[in-house]
Parts: structure tokens; sequence; C-alpha cells
């Protein structure tokens, strides 16, 4: 099944998605910085919501984690 019709799939692509731009961010800065309108500025703004809100993204991650190793 594709990940755009299970929703818990949906959600781990969007979770890995903001932690990958953040991670990468964090190493290239200039990269995302550059483009932060059209298509490539939503991996600017998942960047930045990996920054701000990184204790809860973690705490989203890891629930997510509990779900797929124990209740999948």
């Amino acid at each position: 099944m594709s990940a755009l019709f299970n929703f818990q799939s949906l959600l781990s692509v969007i979770l890995l998605l903001i932690c990958t731009c953040a991670y990468l961010r964090s190493f290239f800065p200039s990269l995302m910085d550059r483009n932060k309108t059209g298509f490539l500025g939503t991996f600017w703004k998942c960047a930045r919501i990996g920054e701000r809100k990184s204790p809860y993204v973690a705490t989203c991650c890891i629930i997510m984690a509990f779900t797929i190793l124990f209740l999948t």
C-alpha cells in the first residue's frame, strides 16, 4: 500500500522529511536558506519546523517508533 493512502505511513514520511531537512540544514545552511519560496521552499519550511519545534518533533518520533515496533 502506498504511503499516501495509509495515514500512519504518511505521518512517518512527514516526520522523516522534517528530521532530514533539519539535519541537512545544520550542515549546509546556505543550501536551505537560498530556496525560501516555491517547491524547494517546502524543505526550508520543514527545516524550520524541525528546529523550532524540536521537542515536539522528537516526542512524535518516539511515539511513532513505539507504535511501529509494538502495535503494528
